[in-house]
């Protein structure tokens, strides 16, 4: 599987590319602001076509790109989160300081698509060939914030990212936007945020993924489930 890092330019966003391999379709996790061109000169050295953009959750730093990105092909998010695409800065306290972080305007992207029920059933579903996971919702941070799983042999960079050096074969993996970072949780003290729900969600993610799952967050480094366990305190005080 190809998995790449692209860091954005607001807030040091993750953006993550990904394809089953070359010469296939490629999925764009969360295309902040000037991440476009990156993900441009991605897909020409890899010789991928673009399958779709999929959003962790509708913050103007996860998405300002998404239509420069994704033209026409489908941008997928989470229902609740939906409405954030109309204007990712509406109604947020800290709007007026953050629009001139953002070198261009937003755009709302052409092809705006709710995830489909089979993503959250089961074990998923494929999002384009070759590249399959499943949704979990993890509301908290948003109403929609969504936590993606994969399971595939990921390239070395990536396990390096994570502190697995010595990692091989296949390994689940985990998207985890804005809900869980290395040492820490994302904010809950704006619009659509919620301490007592992300609490649950927090409970729900401790019940449900597997400790061995390597986790990518929205922003900086990558952890892995068992070190999270072991050692944020977030995880760690929710029983």
């Amino acid at each position: 599987m190809i998995l790449e890092r692209i860091v954005a330019e607001v807030f040091g966003e993750n953006c993550y590319f990904l394809a089953a391999d070359p010469s296939t379709t490629a999925v764009v996790v969360d295309p902040g602001s000037g991440t476009a061109p990156a993900v441009g000169n991605a897909l020409e050295r890899h010789g991928l076509t673009l399958g779709c953009v999929l959003l962790t959750h509708g913050h103007p730093d996860h998405v300002w790109d998404a239509a420069a990105v994704a033209g026409v092909a489908p941008v997928y998010i989470a229902e609740p989160d939906l409405y954030r695409l109309e204007n990712p800065l509406a109604g947020s306290p800290l709007a007026l300081g953050m629009v001139g972080l953002f070198p261009q305007p937003w755009t709302r992207p052409a092809n705006v698509q709710t995830l489909r029920p089979e993503f959250f059933a089961g074990g998923g579903s494929e999002l384009v060939p070759g590249v399959a996971l499943r949704a979990l919702p993890a509301p908290g941070h948003t109403e929609g914030s969504t936590v993606y799983f994969l399971e595939a042999e990921w390239p070395g960079a990536v396990a390096q990212w994570v502190g697995e050096p010595a990692a091989h074969g296949t390994q689940p993996l985990a998207l985890t936007g804005d809900v869980i970072f290395r040492g820490s949780i994302g904010r809950v003290d704006l619009p659509g945020g919620d301490a007592d729900v992300m609490m649950w969600t927090l409970r729900t993610l401790k019940q449900v993924v597997d400790p061995r799952t390597w986790l990518l967050p929205g922003h900086g480094q990558g952890t892995t489930m068992v070190h999270e366990l072991a050692t944020n305190p977030f995880l760690a005080s929710r029983r």
